[in-house]
């Protein structure tokens, strides 16, 4: 087809309020091209929103495309996974929570076992792991929240005794923040504070402490 006949075709269409991406679709005209045999036709202020807009829900469809694709991916490689690590053995139970312990938990203090964190999940597996590896019973367990001035404090309670399945009365008086929860929302944060799963017992710390102590041997060991 003609350069002329490419051009008429091109201003027709652009009289008709197509954009440089639909004519170029519809044609195969390369936008620079475009830009120059229609410089004299420009499209109206209304009609550039509107494709604005249409442009805008284009990106929005495909970042849900991508997000789909995403989470598909995601989904298969946590099969995979997931049947390499579980089930594990008591010993490898074991040896995961003390890692999390030589990571997140409290090591000053000497009469207690405590960790700290914002995600319940991680506290439910490391309330999992003193029940599994240490025997520990529910009624052993104290928790206490770091929570912020414009958090609601009964509903906070409530919140995290349902996600880890620990009576409410065995929280204590919540420590508040003078800051405001927004201040961290942003970060990532759950928007529920920090909670704090502690049992009081110098002997379990102690074994706790010696344990990791041993595990701190590896690298000087040959494989």
């Amino acid at each position: 087809m003609s350069n002329i006949i490419l051009r008429e075709r091109a201003l027709t269409l652009r009289k008709q309020n197509k954009s440089y991406s639909q004519i170029k679709h519809e044609l195969g005209v390369p936008k620079s091209t475009l830009s120059y045999w229609l410089r004299n036709y420009p499209l109206t202020k209304a009609r550039i929103k509107e494709l604005r807009g249409n442009n805008e829900a284009r990106i929005e469809r495909f970042r849900q495309t991508m997000h789909k694709k995403r989470q598909s991916r995601l989904d298969l490689i946590y099969s995979t996974e997931k049947n390499k690590i579980l089930p594990l053995t008591k010993k490898e139970l074991h040896i995961a929570g003390l890692a999390l312990y030589w990571g997140e938990g409290s090591k000053a203090d000497l009469y207690k076992v405590a960790l700290s964190n914002t995600d319940p999940l991680v506290l439910s597996f490391f309330i999992y792991w003193l029940k599994s590896i240490y025997k520990i019973k529910t009624g052993q367990l104290r928790v206490a929240l770091q929570l912020y001035s414009d958090m609601e404090r009964n509903d906070e309670i409530k919140f995290w005794s349902k996600k880890l399945k620990v009576p409410t009365k065995q929280f204590i008086k919540p420590y508040i923040k003078i800051t405001k929860s927004d201040r961290i929302n942003h970060k990532g944060s759950f928007g529920h504070g920090t909670c704090v799963v502690m049992i009081y017992s110098v002997e379990l710390k102690e074994k706790i402490m010696m344990q990791l102590k041993s595990l701190s041997e590896i690298p000087k060991m040959r494989l």
